[in-house]
């Protein structure tokens, strides 16, 4: 370098300290207690990341290294992964990003016990090898005694999908299918190409909002696998339509093919609460050879796929190939048999809650929130079951409104205050607060997280009204 540009870096050099000399060392940052309970907690590799982001900010000027810490340990997840807990009181019991169903505490209970060594697939007492998940499945038999044996899979579209491909080997490729019931599940998945994918052959019959029993037999050849009916779980078609039950399909098709039946949203038995949504047990009983349904959905359960129905079949999908690839796991099926065996389900619970119960539990939110000058009141709403399970179907309920900008800090939650995320519905400009998918010992941490959010709602609006009386805008 010529001493004229070494002259220069020296007088730019000169106008203040270097800022790089007040980055705490990485050394020093980790043997900070705090940091190293945190490591503790959520690993090494994860707390040296927050420690580079913390230095960085330092190094920029945007963090002062006295608060190198407390940024490292407010950028760690609460938990020890990225998933955060939240609490759903949108109105919607399976709240599809949500993950759906709510375990039971039996079934968290199960699934922790799960996550060591266990005898999935062993007898202890013969030390051999046994039925794999025999536990669950015998569980999920004795729920469906109409089922002849009963099968286990990853999700619902692979209980579909596996059944599909078992009945329709190459030398039989075809099912046949109502163009009514060809459904996008979300996300831009659509059901004919999952099962096209297999190589199935997809023979349509009917318009979009007429089949007839007609239109199926007059569908079948000797290249016929099977026969699909697709319940569209999440949409309505109303006007003039028709479509005929599993009962007709069954009497009509006489034995000739199978009948497979999707039922989608995960029903066992008929539901007094939703009378019009399909089940396994009525499918099989009106003549259904296989019916496949989720197990995150209704039934309340871990994301899963069932198959029920006639041993000969249900043995045929266990031992074609794509069953391996569609296992389920331990965790899934520890899950799944403490959901069937076990208390009701927070799906069921939010099903069948009692309005009155929910109306003075509502009420006694908002007067608490109004007390602190938290602008609450109690409205009479509508929930929905959503997750793909009686579309179009109100459940009547009850409400606390608050101002809709809090949705916003309650959705971030507070860790300071040790409160979760919690997830309402905006509505006609007011936030909406449904308590129906909430365990009654949670309506205080519902109070508390509204608490936070105003803290925080308050702390911006402040801000923001400083910064404007300065004449300094954002942006």
């Amino acid at each position: 370098m010529r001493s004229y540009d070494r002259r220069m870096v020296a007088a730019a050099g000169s106008s203040g300290p270097d800022p790089r000399r007040g980055v705490p060392r990485t050394d020093a940052l980790l043997a900070d207690p705090a940091i190293t309970a945190e490591v503790a907690r959520v690993g090494r590799d994860r707390v040296h990341a927050a420690v580079r982001a913390a230095q960085e900010r330092v190094r920029r000027g945007e963090l002062a290294p006295t608060a190198a810490v407390a940024a490292v340990v407010a950028s760690l997840p609460a938990g020890p992964s990225s998933s955060t807990p939240v609490l759903n009181v949108s109105g919607t019991i399976l709240h599809t990003n949500l993950g759906r169903a709510v375990l039971s505490d039996a079934a968290r209970r199960a699934v922790q016990d799960a996550g060591g060594a266990t005898d999935v697939e062993y007898d202890l007492a013969t030390g051999r090898r046994a039925r794999r998940g025999r536990g669950a499945l015998a569980a999920l038999a004795g729920a469906l005694p109409d089922a002849g044996d009963v099968l286990v899979v990853n999700n619902g579209a692979a209980a579909l999908l596996l059944a599909v491909a078992a009945l329709c080997p190459p030398e039989r490729p075809e099912v046949v299918w109502s163009r009514g019931q060809l459904v996008e599940i979300g996300d831009g998945f659509r059901l004919p190409e999952l099962v096209a994918s297999t190589g199935v052959v997809i023979c349509e019959v009917g318009t979009t909002n007429r089949t007839t029993v007609a239109d199926h037999l007059a569908a079948l050849s000797d290249r016929t696998g099977a026969v699909l009916a697709v319940h569209p779980s999440n949409f309505v078609v109303s006007g003039f339509t028709s479509s005929p039950g599993t009962g007709e399909l069954a009497t009509a098709l006489g034995g000739r093919v199978p009948l497979v039946v999707d039922v989608g949203s995960g029903l066992l038995a008929p539901s007094p609460v939703l009378p019009d949504e399909p089940d396994v047990t009525t499918a099989l009983r009106a003549g259904a050879d296989l019916v496949t349904a989720s197990g995150d959905k209704l039934l309340g359960g871990p994301q899963c796929g069932l198959v029920a129905g006639r041993r000969d079949l249900v043995d045929r999908a266990r031992r074609h190939p794509l069953a391996r690839a569609l296992r389920v796991d331990k965790l899934t099926l520890a899950a799944l048999e403490a959901t069937l065996a076990g208390p009701p389900t927070p799906t069921a619970r939010a099903l069948a809650i009692d309005l009155d119960d929910l109306h003075r539990r509502t009420a006694r939110l908002a007067d608490e929130l109004a007390g602190q000058g938290i602008e609450a009141t109690v409205l009479a709403t509508v929930a929905v079951v959503g997750g793909g399970g009686a579309p179009g179907v109100e459940l009547a309920s009850w409400a606390v409104t608050l101002p809709a900008a809090l949705a916003g800090p309650l959705r971030l939650g507070s860790r300071a205050a040790g409160v979760p995320p919690v997830v309402g519905r905006v509505a006609a400009g007011r936030l909406h607060l449904d308590l129906r998918t909430v365990d009654p010992d949670d309506d205080t941490t519902v109070r508390r997280a509204v608490e936070a959010a105003v803290t925080v709602a308050s702390t911006v609006t402040a801000a923001s009204t400083a910064t404007a009386g300065t004449g300094v805008g954002v942006g």
